[in-house]
């Protein structure tokens, strides 16, 4: 196929990634045939994220269908270690066809085959629908945004040592330093400052030397930039450039993490401590919003619609988040909610000072925080289906099914 179009590489190479493109030029080159039928073992990523609506659009306008497909496995290789990728099976086909095979692999390791209408590019036994970014949540959540950005030149942040030079006093601490938490902050629980100024503080900042030289340091850095936005915020060199915080406390979650968590290393920080660009936030809102984040639906339809970098999983607020289809919860739904969100911080509290990364380490999770995130799991699916989910396929199937009905509503 690929020999059929000699430009491949100067069309496809800053577009698609390789397995994207080669089912893409060989569906273009077969349909040249009638009834011809393919099928690819792939990286999952060509049917997660944002190659989704690059790539099947055009193999769907060629009318192409999914005839078969395997959803994602773990593929073991002959590579060092014995390293294994996530990969799918798809079989794509220009040959009409009412009965379609969706395999996947059950919880218990077990291979459950559904003969199906039809497969979307998600590999879910739904419509051909291409899930597009939301500027707000299309359920009945809280608003999340993203975390704060320094474009600081490395001035305002300070690691624990460079808070301790700068002789601060007590309340000099407590009303100019605040802990900042990223991805690498939150889950592997390591220690970050930042310098928290008020407007109107700035005078009383400014007339301690460390401070002063600091901020001035951020001043030159932004008004020396090529970026005309950074040029902007030297006027404010004393603060990053959002300044979110929750009066009370803040819900963080990390935009990196392993795709080898069962769960979302999402959690609670205090109205002391703040978030950079390396995280999203939801500032004073209501526990249950928890629940739903650490939840397993939650994690499989971030895998499913925002993808990966590299291997490792990548969220969006506006992708994933606002995105999400939620039941309408009622009173008692949130206050169920909230009562498991807790359960599962008092299990880590059970635990310190091990680190999300060690408490979510799949090998070596504590059994009571498993069974506090089981017990939230099954509350939550109860509200979509009445009953515990059997595998991600058919959560991914009730999601889509969701999300088709809230989107067209609206």
């Amino acid at each position: 196929a690929l020999i059929l179009l000699p430009e491949f590489n100067k069309l496809f190479a800053s577009t698609y990634k390789n397995s994207a493109a080669f089912i893409l030029v060989s569906a273009n080159s077969w349909s040249i045939f009638t009834n011809t039928i393919s099928a690819f073992v792939s990286t999952n990523s060509i049917c997660q994220g944002q190659q989704v609506p690059i790539l099947w659009p055009l193999i769907f306008k060629n009318g192409y269908k999914i005839n078969f497909a395997h959803t994602s496995f773990k593929w073991a290789n002959l590579a060092s270690y014995n390293a294994g990728v996530s990969v799918v099976i798809v079989g794509i086909s220009n040959k009409a066809s009412t009965s379609k095979r969706l395999f996947s692999m059950a919880e218990n390791g077990d291979t459950v085959e559904k003969n199906v209408t039809n497969i979307n590019a998600y590999l879910t036994a739904s419509d051909n629908i291409i899930i597009e970014k939301e500027s707000k949540p299309i359920c009945e959540v809280s608003e999340m945004k993203f975390g704060n950005k320094p474009v600081d030149g490395g001035n305002l942040l300070l690691s624990k040592s460079e808070v301790e030079l700068l002789k601060l006093s007590k309340e000099q601490k407590y009303k100019f330093i605040r802990r900042i938490y990223g991805s690498a902050e939150f889950i592997r629980g390591v220690e970050r400052y930042v310098l928290w100024i008020k407007d109107e503080d700035l005078n009383e900042a400014l007339a301690i030397n460390a401070i002063r030289k600091r901020v001035g340091a951020v001043k030159a850095m932004r008004l020396k930039s090529k970026d005309k936005s950074a040029n902007k915020m030297a006027l404010k060199a004393h603060q990053m450039r959002e300044m979110n915080i929750g009066l009370k406390n803040s819900l963080i979650i990390p935009s990196v993490s392993s795709e080898n968590r069962e769960y979302l290393p999402a959690g609670l920080i205090n109205s002391n401590s703040t978030l950079n660009n390396a995280a999203f936030g939801i500032f004073d809102c209501s526990l249950w919003n928890l629940a739903i984040i650490v939840s397993r639906v939650h994690i499989v339809w971030i895998k499913t619609v925002c993808g990966q970098l590299e291997t490792r999983l990548r969220y969006s607020n506006t992708l994933g988040w606002n995105t999400f289809p939620l039941p309408t919860l009622t009173q008692k739904n949130k206050e169920d909610l909230t009562a498991t969100a807790e359960e599962i911080l008092i299990a880590r509290e059970r635990h310190f000072p091990a680190t999300i990364a060690e408490l979510y380490d799949p090998e070596k999770m504590p059994k009571d925080l498993r069974l506090a995130h089981e017990r939230n799991d099954e509350v939550l699916e109860r509200i979509y289906i009445g009953r515990k989910f059997k595998n991600d396929t058919e959560r991914l199937e009730k999601l889509f099914e969701l999300y088709t009905k809230m989107t067209t509503k609206k």
